[in-house]
């Protein structure tokens, strides 16, 4: 679906938010996982051909993102994380307004809003002003957007970041609804292992792990992840006042008694061994 090669963004405030990402995305479903300021937005952007990256290149489905935005502006829908709907419109009208700009005749995209607003359980606050939705129904109007769009490569940044726990798994069932291919980033590591196969793994603007979501856990075989606030405990890694240890599973019941916290294996492990490890 995505093939990237050498793609570097350097802003005209000197900040360079993407070193040289080098990938090649071939599942249906891919997601994008960093901190906030690993250069994912930055990214999508680009993909998205919101944005010109300062060198290389980048396919979309063969498109280049340079050369050919057009082309790939009819066959992808882009989602973007700062995306909010006007209040004083109902979920078919923003819908219906969206079809129209993509030159939707009218009739089908009734019948294509109709669907989509049905598919996702928007349907009987169709004609409900966003203002008086909640969170997670206002985040579904643009997943809605996306699906009645019918279209081929769905770009979605960051699509549940500030929602309650209960909205984001709305809009998680929302996103599995649609059949399109998708690019997805997110800095919640649970969103990436619920909704996709392929991760990819983006750290101070380079790509610094892709695969599975297994593989990536691979180093982490047979270990969990002990946790303990004490004073003076003396650790590798340290996230604030958090002391951590990686601990065969076969020794956690000793941790535990020395009041530790035992936890599985996640992929927030990734940025804990990558971000904040302490000299040795």
């Amino acid at each position: 679906m995505i093939e990237i090669k050498n793609v570097k963004k350097k802003y005209d405030d000197g900040t360079i938010a993407l070193k040289g990402i080098n990938l090649k995305i071939r599942s249906k479903v891919a997601t994008v996982i960093g901190r906030n300021g690993a250069g994912k937005t930055t990214l999508m952007r680009i993909l998205s051909t919101q944005l010109m990256p300062s060198s290389g290149t980048a396919l979309i489905k063969g498109y280049d993102v340079v050369k050919e935005p057009n082309e790939i502006r009819e066959i992808a829908v882009s989602i973007p994380q700062e995306a909010g709907p006007l209040g004083f419109l109902t979920p078919m009208e923003h819908l219906m307004m969206y079809l129209a700009a993509r030159r939707v005749p009218v009739t089908e995209a009734r019948i294509d809003a109709a669907k989509a607003l049905r598919e996702i359980e928007l349907w009987d606050a169709r004609n409900t002003p966003a203002d008086m939705l909640s969170g997670g129904m206002k985040r579904k109007i643009f997943v809605a957007m996306a699906l009645a769009s019918n279209a081929e490569v769905v770009f979605l940044d960051e699509p549940t970041t500030g929602l309650d726990p209960l909205s984001r798994l709305e809009v998680w069932s929302a996103i599995k609804l649609l059949d399109s291919e998708m690019l997805i980033t997110t800095h919640y590591m649970e969103e990436a292992q619920e909704l996709s196969k392929e991760v990819v793994v983006v750290e101070g603007g380079r790509c610094v792990g892709h695969g599975s979501v297994g593989s990536l856990l691979k180093k982490f075989d047979g270990l969990v992840r002990a946790e303990t606030s004490r004073p003076g405990v003396k650790t590798r890694y340290r996230v604030g006042s958090t002391s951590i240890e990686y601990i065969k599973a076969r020794d956690a019941a000793d941790y535990i008694r020395n009041g530790y916290t035992i936890k599985q294996i996640t992929l927030d492990d990734l940025f804990v061994m990558k971000g904040v490890e302490l000299e040795s």
